[in-house]
């Protein structure tokens, strides 16, 4: 596959998702003026890193939906989202699709809530709260690596619905990097690993990986 090149910084993602509608494709240039907006105050990401928003962050948060497509309706939860990775970049993807993204530092909630404000979605929500704390059930779980497999999945296990009434293809979808062969075995959990390089030709996603458990 040849190494693409693009002229903008949003052009990565039009080129992997050439589905965008006009709308979606003026979001995401949105979402990356208000993202640099808020990292001014809050350091959301690295401010090192903010000239790669568009792929090691958009990308990579989208590097989901080439795994699953959530389901119309569903209810995806977004935990330990810190500035709104991958929930925000989802929810322009998925626009039928209700996300809930919580963490526990209250100003990067504010930051996620004024920007989905900005950009009027209405299929998103953003709470101040930690994932052993909520009550609703949900039909996917998607993070990027707040912590080791086993750990994360014992904070969100029972936050699935039943099987019987889930989406087709409930579970986590959980972002990570690196080789996961040990910490795959030591969660004990029925894992699969994607590759996202097999998606993307960039060097960032040569180490990159979504991580998929089954609901159970």
């Amino acid at each position: 596959m040849p190494y693409p090149t693009f002229a903008g910084t949003m052009d990565i993602l039009f080129h992997y998702f050439p589905q965008l509608t006009d709308h979606q494709r003026q979001l995401f240039q949105q979402l990356e003026t208000e993202f640099r907006g808020w990292n001014e105050r809050l350091n959301l990401v690295a401010r090192t890193d903010v000239g790669n928003l568009a792929e090691r962050h958009f990308l990579h948060s989208l590097g989901i939906a080439k795994v699953v497509e959530f389901a119309p309706g569903a209810a995806v939860l977004d935990v330990g989202t810190g500035g709104g990775l991958p929930g925000l970049p989802l929810a322009i993807l998925f626009p039928e699709v209700k996300f809930h993204l919580v963490d526990s530092i209250g100003k990067k909630i504010h930051a996620v809530q004024e920007m989905a404000r900005a950009l009027h979605l209405v299929n998103l929500t953003a709470e101040q709260i930690r994932a052993e704390q909520l009550r609703p059930k949900y039909d996917y779980i998607v993070s990027r690596a707040v912590a080791r497999l086993g750990t994360f999945h014992g904070w969100i296990a029972h936050r699935y619905k039943p099987r019987g009434t889930a989406a087709p293809g409930s579970g986590l979808y959980y972002l990570k990097g690196g080789d996961l062969t040990e910490e795959i075995k030591e969660s004990g959990l029925p894992a699969k690993v994607v590759d996202l390089k097999d998606f993307f030709a960039e060097e960032f996603f040569e180490t990159k990986k979504v991580v998929v458990v089954p609901n159970s």
